[in-house]
């Protein structure tokens, strides 16, 4: 479930997810094959030509190395995908809560509960918000989570009533399913339509998004604090995360022609990549690291970590051909 603008080979390239991520996998997991050009040119098949198993331990795992590699490594040309079936029913629904700590503890209570969700998404009472009104729907001010289950009728019913009561036990409000096609397609319009919304709260300004993803049991401690964090800078930048996955995003919405919020949004998000590495979690889920946090990767890697990767790097670029720069 990627979004509108996203290309098969862009999403592996870069490692990234959906709101499916939490059922059904991350690009990684989903990926069985690359073909890939080389930077001398020649082309890569990392499973073998034609191969498509579902599993293999035969030699190192090439394709793994092209996922997530942000085309330093070489163009992805072709992605042999994993398919899964379509469920027999689905149910989507939207909760609110008092306060982002339910929400995001309501999330975890869920996970716990071995609930087979599909879709749990997070909004802060700002992006909430924003989402309602730039996409004409009726969202209460509050931290809401977006839910969406797969199975069979007898077992879809099980588990509403199983999230039902999770979400009551966390002070959350407004739960009605939606299984029509076209009900559920409009309630994740608008999560798609999350970016945009952002940036209508600030008309003008320019936006940055930023992402962290740390282990579910730190997820609630995490995102309370980077809320609070948001706050004492003065920072527009409402949150909104596949948090199924403990990966969440804030999208700083800022005037790019102003020095000190450009300073105040740069130092932010230092603090939420170092604020995710204190949780045990990694400074960009599915983002990439590209340029603003090559520093995050050493401290989350290692100098031992940084060294292997260049090494990897040279052998396959030793011109430094495919995006100089980045990420190294």
């Amino acid at each position: 479930d990627p979004g509108a603008d996203a290309s098969l080979c862009g999403m592996a390239a870069t490692g990234a997810s959906g709101t499916n991520a939490v059922r059904y996998g991350t690009m990684r997991p989903n990926v069985l094959n690359l073909r890939v050009v080389l930077p001398d040119g020649r082309l890569l098949h990392t499973a073998g030509p034609g191969r498509q198993p579902r599993k293999r331990a035969a030699g190192y795992d090439l394709t793994s190395l092209f996922v997530g590699s942000e085309g330093t490594l070489g163009f992805l040309t072709q992605a042999t995908l994993r398919l899964h079936p379509l469920p027999e029913a689905t149910a989507a629904t939207i909760a609110s809560f008092p306060s982002v700590g339910a929400a995001v503890a309501c999330t975890v209570q869920v996970l716990q509960a071995a609930v087979p969700v599909a879709r749990i998404e997070f909004l802060d009472e700002v992006m909430a918000n924003a989402c309602g009104r730039f996409s004409g729907m009726e969202l209460p001010a509050a931290a809401t989570l977006l839910l969406e289950l797969h199975g069979s009728r007898h077992s879809l019913a099980e588990q509403q009533q199983q999230t039902e009561e999770i979400v009551r036990q966390n002070g959350g409000s407004g739960l009605a399913w939606a299984e029509g096609l076209e009900e559920r397609e409009r309630l994740w319009s608008m999560r798609h339509n999350a970016w945009y919304a952002a940036l209508a709260l600030r008309p003008g300004c320019q936006g940055y998004s930023t992402d962290v993803c740390v282990p579910i049991s730190r997820l609630p401690d995490v995102v309370v604090e980077t809320k609070q964090d948001l706050q004492a800078s003065s920072i527009t930048g409402p949150m909104v995360g596949h948090v199924g996955d403990g990966n969440f995003h804030c999208l700083l919405i800022f005037n790019s022609q102003d020095p000190e919020e450009a300073q105040r949004i740069h130092a932010f998000t230092q603090r939420l990549g170092r604020r995710a590495l204190a949780a045990g979690g990694t400074c960009t889920g599915e983002h990439g690291v590209g340029l603003g946090k090559r520093a995050l990767l050493q401290e989350e890697l290692g100098q031992e970590g940084l060294d292997t990767l260049r090494s990897i790097k040279a052998a396959l670029d030793p011109h430094n051909l495919m995006n100089p720069g980045k990420v190294l």
